[in-house]
């Protein structure tokens, strides 16, 4: 079995100089911690791999669990040369190679050739032409919210602008909550998930709640020194179709999905084509993709 030709494993003291970031020289071979055959580890690769804000106790133990890797990396890598096939593993590594080079380019051509290329009236005409694929399996709500301690000075007045349906309330609302609210959200105007509500909220909301809710019933619940108010003015149960500005986003990811896999396809093509023209692709005989 053929053995790591030299191997040099610092000493303690070194080891906690170099964890602790101590100044070495500009040669390799001065600031080498290990040498095992062709390869080193020096004290700047492993400053650079250390966390910073360890403690000089931490920072020595993963100095050498650090080192004790490297070491064992090179040692495992040193008894399986002996007994795998160098020429097939070169062979995988090329192909993996390739493999990456190829897929990050496609991705990078795709993604610059399909961003950005859906108008409004794009995503609309294909959320019309697929109705079913847009049913909620979540509620979706429109409100407010707000979270404020149970001693605020002015919680009357929240209690009474929050359930508010006139802009000039709302004005004052937002003001009011300003220095006070731990949470304040208005999404009157967009469509939430009703999951992100109900987890800031300490009630397991029933079927009947929902139904409350729905009829316009106000939320007010003390708990743990807080206030949690909630107002729904609109809610989507389960079932529902999903209004066409949620389903925005799924529809703009699909869509581009689809045309970055007809891009795909098309560059593949283009860049075939152009090597058999240039010549840099031939075949012998016939073609075997035809």
């Amino acid at each position: 079995m053929r053995r790591t030709k030299y191997i040099f494993v610092a000493t303690a003291a070194m080891l906690l100089a170099a964890a602790c970031g101590g100044g070495g020289t500009a040669s390799i071979e001065a600031d080498a911690l290990v040498v095992a055959g062709s390869g080193t580890l020096t004290r700047s690769q492993l400053h650079a791999a250390m966390p910073a804000g360890l403690s000089s106790a931490d920072s020595t133990t993963f100095a050498r669990a650090y080192i004790r890797e490297w070491i064992d990396a090179r040692l495992i890598a040193d008894v399986a040369a002996e007994e795998v096939d160098r020429a097939e593993i070169e062979r995988l590594v090329e192909e993996y190679r390739n493999s990456l080079i190829m897929a990050q380019y496609r991705r990078s051509m795709a993604r610059k050739a399909t961003d950005g290329i859906f108008s409004e009236d794009t995503l609309k005409a294909y959320y019309d032409a697929h109705p079913d694929d847009f049913i909620l399996d979540r509620p979706l709500v429109k409100g407010i919210y707000l979270k404020v301690p149970d001693d605020t000075k002015n919680l009357s007045t929240l209690r009474r602008l929050y359930k508010s349906e006139q802009p000039a309330d709302i004005d004052r609302l937002e003001k009011a909550a300003l220095g006070e609210a731990i949470h304040y959200d208005y999404f009157r105007d967009r469509w939430i998930d009703w999951e992100q509500i109900e987890t800031r909220i300490p009630v397991d909301f029933s079927s009947a709640d929902m139904a409350d809710m729905r009829s316009g019933k106000p939320v007010d619940v003390t708990s743990g020194g807080f206030v949690y108010l909630l107002s729904v003015s609109d809610y989507l149960p389960v079932g529902s179709p999903m209004p066409f500005e949620a389903a925005k986003p799924y529809i703009r990811e699909r869509m581009l999905s689809l045309s970055r896999i007809d891009y795909d396809k098309r560059l593949r093509n283009e860049l075939l084509n152009k090597a058999l023209a240039d010549g840099t692709i031939s075949f012998p005989g016939a073609n075997p993709l035809k």
